[in-house]
């Protein structure tokens, strides 16, 4: 695949620049997206519109996915006018969205019934980084066909992990987002219940950081608690979804995750409150009003 035809679906901020890389770097993608003022801004620099997530297929050499939840890409693999009708033997998809790994092996699985192949791959860093081709992609899938597209991925991410059969980029990054949203949440919790004892804030954060609590998570904790500034850019509503994902796939495997289901529980009542749209160190002010 020296220049493969590239189809992108999914121009939220993270996809729009991801698309907006590629177009630097030489490439005229197919799009697709509800929003039609993103669609123009891409179609704008050299892009073309499909008109249906088959066409868009039936025209592309790898389809790229950046949607926000697993039942989006279901509906679009397999709807009418989706991509398993329109895929052509040899098309690789590739999922960069975090989407449940019982789901993206049953795509998979379907697609390899058409002769094509699907990458999973997942992408860590921020939406500016995906503008630079600079993300961290978690990537698992045959290893042939993460061979193929390994090029393209290339483009787009800083570091890209081949972590093996399919479902495996997109397990780790749901562990992952455990980790970091369970983490986000305790040291938002610390910060409030800090307030409510009358132990200052920052004489909190100077006294952890110097000690192996310290973390960029928790720079990103102060940075809201402290100084009012909400600078990690995943919201409540997103990390919600993913601890979701996380203690499905948990139960799947037939196990049960505790921490996992307290860091639910709380990103589920911040989001009950309203608070949905804020990012995720935003739920200090949740803890803060907390009563019994």
């Amino acid at each position: 695949m020296s220049k493969p035809v590239i189809g992108f679906i999914g121009l939220g901020l993270m996809g729009g620049n991801m698309v907006e890389n590629l177009q630097k770097k030489g490439f005229e993608p197919i799009v697709m997206d509800l929003n039609k003022d993103a669609v123009a801004a891409v179609v704008a620099r050299g892009a073309t519109e499909a008109s249906s997530a088959a066409e868009l297929a039936a025209a592309s050499d790898i389809i790229m996915l950046c949607l926000t939840t697993s039942n989006v890409v279901e509906k679009l693999v397999y709807g009418e006018n989706g991509i398993l009708e329109g895929i052509k033997e040899g098309a690789v998809l590739i999922d960069f969205g975090t989407s449940i790994p019982a789901s993206t092996r049953k795509i998979g699985a379907d697609l390899a019934k058409k002769g094509a192949g699907m990458i999973d791959a997942p992408l860590g860093r921020t939406p500016a980084h995906a503008k630079d081709g600079l993300l961290n992609i978690m990537a698992s899938g045959d290893e042939a066909t993460f061979a193929k597209v390994k090029p393209i991925l290339e483009l787009q991410g800083e570091n890209v992990f081949y972590l093996g059969a399919l479902g495996a980029g997109h397990t780790t990054k749901l562990i992952n987002n455990f980790m970091g949203m369970t983490t986000v949440c305790a040291m938002s919790q610390a910060f409030a219940v800090a307030d409510r004892a009358g132990v200052d804030r920052q004489q909190l954060f100077d006294i952890m950081s110097t000690g192996p609590s310290n973390s960029p998570f928790m720079h990103f904790c102060k940075n809201y608690a402290v100084d009012g500034v909400s600078d990690l850019g995943f919201s409540i509503a997103n990390a919600n979804k993913d601890l979701g994902y996380f203690l499905q796939m948990v139960e799947d495997l037939g196990t049960r995750a505790q921490i996992a289901e307290g860091t639910s529980a709380n990103l589920q009542a911040a989001f009950d409150a309203g608070m949905g749209n804020g990012n995720v160190p935003e739920i200090f002010d949740y803890f803060l009003k907390l009563d019994k």
